[in-house]
């Protein structure tokens, strides 16, 4: 079993080969599919060319199965994922929902794995988050 990427809500599979493939939309109404890289880390994304990224400007993400947004309790510029591993581990995924922002968090318990130049960002409410 090779890693898996779910939404918190419906449990659909967001991963196809290796990307993840997430709705997404803007302040200004745009929508569009958007393809993230599967690896954690990697901030590589793909999108149809008149759905462009702009860089700073914040998206909403929406599960494309059950069109539930894929928002984190923790904060308001954070999207939650689910990480299924090889081993049937299930971890919390946020990521920034600000376009260039590097901000990623993978939780299982107590324990958060950071990745991102900008992890700091949210790294505090992360924390605070695991404390509850």
């Amino acid at each position: 079993m090779k890693e898996n990427f779910l939404c918190p809500r419906c449990k659909a599979y967001l991963n196809v080969g290796e990307h993840i493939i997430l709705c997404a939309d803007t302040p200004h109404s745009d929508a569009g599919i958007i393809l993230l890289d599967s690896t954690i880390g990697n901030y590589t994304v793909s999108t149809n060319k008149e759905f462009g990224i702009v860089e700073g400007e914040k998206y909403e993400f929406f599960c494309p199965v059950c069109q539930e947004k894929l928002s984190s309790d923790i904060h308001d510029n954070l999207s939650k994922i689910i990480l299924l591993d090889e081993n049937g581990k299930e971890f919390e995924v946020l990521f920034s929902k600000i376009a260039g922002e590097k901000s990623t968090y993978k939780i299982v318990g107590n324990t958060v794995d950071i990745h991102g130049d900008q992890n700091s960002n949210y790294i505090d409410f992360v924390n605070l988050g695991l404390v509850k």
